[in-house]
């Protein structure tokens, strides 16, 4: 069914509108090898990086993604992360990526946990490199979190406080936070806090942009 709607009503780029695929090929160029970030809540608790400016296509790409149902970008944006991931600074065991968490509301407007899908994606695309990886979606949000959208930096620390939980089960030893746009850096640092807290090492928070 699949393959018979594409035959019928060809994907086009979610950024510039051009038929054949989900992100056109001059469009997957708004993703770039890794820059580190300084965010104030993360300066000197742990490395940040993103693969472009949240603007002009990546801004639309994500958008698309998240807002407009376009969940086919999910494989692309899981290359670029792979891609990028590939050239992380420090030693390369098996990559345990631990996506940040959405509000459960936004989650099912979204069609899931939209982080989470493109993690998985990432770690198909590092699987078929030789790079051993997993997705360990390990954090949740309690109830009462609200829409950060529009929230100031000290609103977003104030809306998260105790409002993160570690999910029960067997937790990895050290992992990757990966989101997908990093703003005043307030969720990274409360995730990164928890996770630490609970013995598990945040080695990099890695997001597809950065805003600002």
């Amino acid at each position: 069914m699949s393959k018979l709607l594409d035959l019928l009503i060809p994907a086009r780029c979610a950024s510039c509108g051009a038929p054949g695929a989900p992100c056109c090929a001059t469009c997957q160029t708004a993703w770039g090898s890794l820059s580190e970030i300084t965010r104030a809540p993360t300066a000197g608790l742990v490395p940040v990086y993103a693969l472009a400016r949240y603007a002009d296509e990546a801004r639309r790409l994500i958008l698309a993604y998240k807002e407009r149902g376009r969940r086919d970008l999910a494989p692309s944006l899981g290359r670029a992360l792979a891609e990028a991931l590939v050239h992380l600074p420090g030693p390369e065991p098996e990559r345990c990526l631990v996506p940040v968490p959405s509000r459960r509301h936004a989650s099912r407007v979204r069609g899931g946990p939209h982080v989470r899908r493109m993690a998985e994606e990432c770690v198909k695309v590092l699987s078929s490199k030789g790079k051993p990886a997993t997705v360990a979606p390990v954090l949740e949000l309690r109830a009462g979190v609200r829409d950060a959208a529009r929230l100031t930096r000290a609103e977003r620390a104030v809306n998260l406080d105790g409002r993160i939980r570690l999910v029960e089960g067997v937790h990895p030893h050290e992992v990757i936070l990966l989101d997908d746009v990093i703003t005043t850096g307030a969720t990274a640092a409360a995730c990164t806090r928890l996770l630490d807290i609970s013995g598990i090492h945040v080695s990099a928070v890695v997001a597809l942009a950065a805003a600002g």
